[in-house]
């Protein structure tokens, strides 16, 4: 297992006062993470719109990354829920 802290953004912010939380996730990329955190937000949160989750994007410090993209090294990521607007 792996600990991956996840920067909140936007309606994510919601979650957590600090708006960072903590996902451990057994694999090394993305989409694993994307399925850890679906499963901690039904566990933690299950009136959040965890499907919110499906549209929204993960970045590390330097760029949007793929599901099929490997976590950082740092272990260290934000979530990007879509926006609207201008």
């Amino acid at each position: 297992m792996r600990q991956i802290h996840v920067q909140l953004f936007g309606a994510f912010s919601e979650l957590d006062p600090t708006r960072e939380i903590a996902v451990q996730t057994s694999g090394d990329n993305v989409a694993d993470l994307r399925s850890a955190l679906r499963d901690l937000l039904a566990q933690r949160w299950p009136q959040f719109r965890a499907g919110l989750l499906d549209h929204s994007a993960f970045a590390d410090e330097h760029r949007v990354l793929r599901d099929n993209e490997r976590l950082p090294d740092d272990g260290r990521v934000a979530i990007l829920p879509p926006v609207s607007g201008g």
